[in-house]
């Protein structure tokens, strides 16, 4: 049982790596999941992810418009949509922020990436706001900003399409197989599984929050947080008010870190909050909803988007596997270049299609084809044991 590439973990980005390899390599390629294919365990469910040009750090803004070149390969040789754009907002309460810390996590730091990569975009003082989307209140002290091409990237559907298509490519797909080790075999690679040890030239692990489980015969352990994060779907009355057409996707920085969507997946609006959930571990997580946070979640639609609620359809959890300075790791291991390792850091999926093509660079030994030095394994939030935990919340 040999093959020329394994992808440890079927999510976000081991299903678009699975195709990537698969659409270079052919047959011998190998995608093995621990749970049934599209489960609800790790952090690549649901119907809907927010995808955007609109970032504040370089790393991942040189990414951004590559990865929607990337979702529209997908999309052309699958025949299948991934991508809604429903336009979308960063807005900003600034009296709520006051004397809290945001590095560049705030308007400036979003503009001056978008003027760094030529990209257009809108700016609306609170007047502008409600003027045009009436479905928001706000308190005056608001500013946002509106760029065009932001939208939705349906995960569940993609992670789908990327295994089908890697199918269609030769690959071999096994569910309900956990990897119990993989080891470095000479220079190749021993899996561990219940159903066999399975050999390969090169493995791509992306296991989530159960990257260290994996690596540990590796002589690797990533300093790894992993948090249980939360939606809330709410079915509201009022489809038409935010239909994709008529209502942006967004983020609203405030005291606390919203996001939101349209009507989209569900028959309601998807309302979650980024960062601040409990820490926990893959296997000892709860699936049951934070009450706290629902309550939160309320009070925000009563403050701001009132029409946006309605009953609540149901409240789901996730998990954000993060290293400490919050950043992607997609590279090899220095002593064992064979293996690859990748780690979304709970805000990859709008890049999983762009994602999936590097990891498969790294594992064939090519050139990537965009800057990802930033993601090195060997940077020092990841060798220091004394760097601080910086996460954007």
């Amino acid at each position: 049982m040999s093959y020329r590439a394994i992808v440890v973990g079927l999510g976000g980005l081991g299903s678009a790596a699975l195709f990537r390899l698969a659409a270079e390599l052919g047959p011998g390629v190998l995608g093995i999941e621990q749970f049934t294919l599209g489960h609800h365990r790790g952090a690549s469910q649901d119907h809907s992810r927010i995808i955007r040009l609109a970032q504040h750090e370089q790393q991942y803004a040189a990414l951004a418009a590559p990865a929607y070149k990337a979702w529209d390969e997908v999309e052309a040789e699958s025949g299948q949509q991934i991508v809604t754009r429903t336009g979308g907002l960063v807005i900003e309460d600034r009296a709520a922020r006051r004397g809290l810390a945001s590095g560049s996590r705030n308007i400036e730091g979003y503009t001056a990436m978008f003027d760094r990569y030529g990209v257009g975009y809108e700016l609306l003082d609170a007047d502008e706001l409600v003027s045009r989307w009436p479905q928001f209140r706000v308190g005056g002290a608001e500013q946002a900003l509106y760029q065009a091409d932001s939208g939705i990237v349906d995960a569940g559907r993609a992670n789908a399409v990327h295994v089908a298509l890697a199918r269609a490519h030769g690959a071999e797909v096994r569910a309900n197989t956990p990897v119990r080790a993989i080891r470095p075999d000479g220079e190749g690679v021993a899996v561990v599984t219940d159903a066999g040890t399975f050999r390969a030239d090169r493995v791509v692990v992306a296991a989530d929050a159960w990257t260290n489980q994996v690596l540990a015969e590796t002589g690797v352990a990533l300093p790894l947080t992993v948090i249980r994060e939360q939606v809330t779907y709410y079915a509201t009355p009022h489809l038409a008010e935010f239909a994709p057409s008529r209502f942006p996707v967004f983020m609203w920085h405030g005291r606390h870190n919203f996001y939101g969507f349209p009507v989209y997946g569900e028959v309601a609006t998807k309302l979650g909050q980024h960062m601040g959930g409990d820490e926990t571990t893959a296997d000892t997580r709860s699936f049951e909803p934070d009450p706290a946070r629902r309550e939160r979640y309320a009070d925000f639609v009563a403050a701001h988007l009132p029409r946006f609620g309605g009953p609540e359809l149901y409240s789901k959890t996730c998990l954000y596997t993060v290293p400490p300075d919050q950043g992607f790791v997609l590279d090899t291991l220095p002593e064992h270049p064979q293996i690859t390792v990748a780690n979304g850091a709970g805000h990859a999926y709008k890049f999983a299609a762009l994602i999936g093509r590097l990891l498969a660079d790294l594992a064939l030994g090519h050139e990537p084809a965009h800057p990802i030095d930033a993601f090195s394994i060997t940077r020092p939030a990841l060798t220091d044991p004394d760097f601080p935990r910086s996460f954007h919340v």
